[in-house]
């Protein structure tokens, strides 16, 4: 069952890191197995030259990542079992490496072996020092990165996601942006009974980054942080949830524009609508808690 499992792969790119961009593509051509079928959307620019085979988007403006992303899946449909052409999608950064030829096999025998599996989360390590930096492992005990576990949330530059948790849940949040996207998807698929993983042998090679990196940081975390809330949490846990990660906020001793621009996310947050409310249930709840995540944090 594993082997015969089709395996696609969507690559949001700027246009801004050709070189990087090709090396990715190069990764994934040599896969082992069934050639991977890929997707590149160019997210408000045009796509540099790709090889032969592989397919192109050009977006006239940047939807964000979770946008970009969504238009790679649509890309693969409508076709196939559940409405697309392949069983299985990696998503890939564009300055990401695969670090080694079998990591779609392991992505086919994964899921082919675990029909309750439908996320697997990669280990993101830095191509020269071999270093995964704690916040790349998905799970509060993030000291062992070569631990293989079940997770409540992935990386969204490496993963592998089960088509039909896109059939059944829907895709990525397109109003997010950037940040807790995929928290947003995990939360309705481990709802609708789904599990994720997150494997240590499945590498991709990444730079070693901080997030704050990017201007709208800290007010787009703190946004979606409250929409990730309003849209998923029963509402007894909102307002824990929310009140815990503000004090993890302040615990970390922001900058002050840091602050002034968290705090305007925050706001923004509740004043902006957040998208359709499907609160998860309480055993959903209960099923993050015996995780090692309980929703609150």
């Amino acid at each position: 069952m594993s082997t015969a499992m089709k395996v696609g792969a969507v690559i949001i790119t700027m246009g801004n890191r050709p070189d990087e961009l090709r090396a990715l593509l190069d990764s994934v051509a040599k896969q082992d197995g069934d050639r991977v079928e890929v997707v590149v959307v160019g997210n408000g620019s045009p796509v540099p030259d790709v090889p032969a085979g592989v397919r192109t988007v050009e977006l006239p403006e940047n939807l964000g990542i979770p946008g970009g992303r969504n238009v790679g899946i649509d890309a693969f449909g409508p076709g196939g079992t559940d409405g697309y052409d392949v069983d299985v999608l990696l998503f890939l950064d564009d300055d990401g490496l695969l670090a080694t030829h079998d990591t779609a096999e392991l992505c086919r025998q994964a899921f082919g072996a675990d029909p309750e599996l439908g996320i697997i989360s990669f280990r993101i390590a830095d191509p020269e020092t071999g270093e995964t930096q704690r916040r790349h492992v998905p799970r509060l005990r993030a000291s062992d990165p070569m631990r293989s576990s079940r997770v409540t949330t992935f990386l969204g530059g490496a993963n592998a996601v089960r088509t039909k948790v896109f059939a059944e849940v829907g895709g990525l949040p397109d109003a997010f942006f950037y940040a807790h996207e995929e928290t947003d998807l995990a939360w309705r698929a481990l709802d609708a009974g789904w599990m994720i993983d997150y494997r240590s042998d499945m590498v991709l090679y990444h730079p070693t980054t901080a997030p704050s990196r990017h201007a709208v940081y800290h007010r787009m975390v703190a946004r979606n942080r409250v929409w990730l809330a309003r849209r998923n949490l029963p509402a007894p846990l909102v307002p824990v949830y929310l009140g815990v990660w503000m004090l993890l906020t302040l615990a970390r001793r922001p900058s002050g524009p840091a602050l002034k621009a968290w705090f305007g996310g925050f706001k923004e947050g509740w004043t902006s609508p957040c998208g359709p409310r499907r609160p998860m249930r309480w055993r959903t709840v209960w099923r993050l808690t015996r995780l090692g995540r309980p929703p609150v944090i």
